[in-house]
């Protein structure tokens, strides 16, 4: 509910062309008092507003600006993101109020513990904090009724998790990110608590390379996507920017120069950074980046290695795993494969070039 009473009085007064002298003699009142209602510094009685609105020539309502809220649930719980997006505190008063309302409601209870814990977070306060825990704890056990895929009893312990470490309760939240780590979820984040905050760096070792490998796979997804989504498009630019993105990352974590899966991954997105490349109007960089996909697969391929040894910040016991791939059997053969997704002539004349010229 909103109420602009002293905008309206304003308005009102000066639509009409009188001054606060003149309104204050009409209704009786001194001219301080006038001043006041316009300043929101007091309130006018109620009698005073009735008689207020029937001189104004309008009703009650409008002169408040009375504004009811849309209350409806779905209404509400954007209204509590909406505070969560924007760090805004008063939103903490409209979870309550909303907790009221409809007590046994997930979306409520989950869109308020998020906002708690956000601004507990930040703020360091750890009863706003403990209230995050209760409401967390609340949509959990309201959890049959969550509609959104993006949440579920392994995220929600997560985000307790999360809770646990801002107040300070480390073992706690180790041990429920651990319960709860399926899909090495959470790797990343024990081993940083393990590492960081624990100083217990051996045990950190095996949980930061898993998070670690999801990182690296989560790259490579990505970057195809994106480069699909850019190239429907025909977006240029984002799509040069993310394969060289995708490119530099990859290539920063090799230990060493020799061949490997990454030179084979490497040389799939050169070839479709070529395509990108050339629908800008750069003949010269897609041949560029052609040739380096050429180089890159001869080399990978003459010699192919597949084990994770030559990558970076990889546990010891994770080094000899090999890293498959669905980009073709061989290197040749993945960036032949990009080549005929893009199926474009020009660029498939300029390759069968480069081939002949390196057979």
């Amino acid at each position: 509910m909103n109420i602009k009473l002293a905008e309206n009085i304003r308005s009102s007064r000066k639509a009409r062309g009188l001054t606060q002298e003149q309104l204050a003699e009409v209704l009786g009142v001194t001219v301080g008092a006038v001043h006041k209602w316009e300043t929101r510094l007091s309130v006018p009685e109620l009698p005073l507003i009735v008689e207020m609105a029937d001189f104004f020539d309008t009703s009650v309502d409008a002169l408040l600006g009375y504004e009811l809220k849309d209350n409806r649930l779905d209404e509400t719980v954007g209204r509590i993101w909406r505070c969560h997006s924007e760090k805004n505190r008063e939103g903490l008063n409209e979870v309550e109020k909303a907790l009221k309302k409809y007590p046994n409601a997930f979306p409520v209870a989950y869109a308020g513990a998020t906002l708690y814990h956000g601004i507990g977070m930040e703020a360091k306060d750890a009863t706003l904090l403990r209230r995050a825990l209760e409401l967390y704890e609340k949509a959990r056990q309201l959890l049959p009724q969550n509609r959104d895929t993006g949440i579920s009893e392994q995220t929600l312990c997560g985000s307790i998790s999360q809770v646990y470490f801002a107040l300070g309760e480390k073992e706690k939240a180790i041990e429920l990110a651990k319960a709860h780590n399926a899909g090495r979820l959470y790797s990343a984040m024990i081993g940083e608590v393990l590492a960081v905050e624990m100083g217990q760096t051996d045990e950190a070792v095996p949980y930061l390379s898993q998070g670690f490998t999801m990182t690296f796979n989560n790259i490579i997804y990505t970057v195809i996507g994106y480069a699909a989504v850019y190239r429907a498009r025909r977006d240029t630019v984002n799509g040069t920017a993310v394969l060289q993105w995708g490119i530099l990352s990859l290539r920063a974590l090799k230990a060493s120069d020799r061949p490997d899966f990454i030179d084979k991954l490497c040389a799939f997105f050169h070839a479709f950074l070529a395509g990108f490349q050339l629908a800008a109007g750069d003949d010269a960089a897609a041949r560029d980046s052609l040739a380096t996909a050429v180089a890159l697969a001869r080399a990978f391929d003459a010699a192919p290695d597949c084990s994770c040894r030559n990558l970076l910040f990889i546990a010891d016991w994770h080094r000899d795993d090999a890293y498959y791939d669905a980009l073709g059997a061989t290197a040749m053969e993945a960036v032949e494969n990009a080549l005929s997704d893009m199926n474009n002539e020009k660029l498939n004349a300029i390759w069968k070039e480069l081939d002949l010229n390196d057979a």
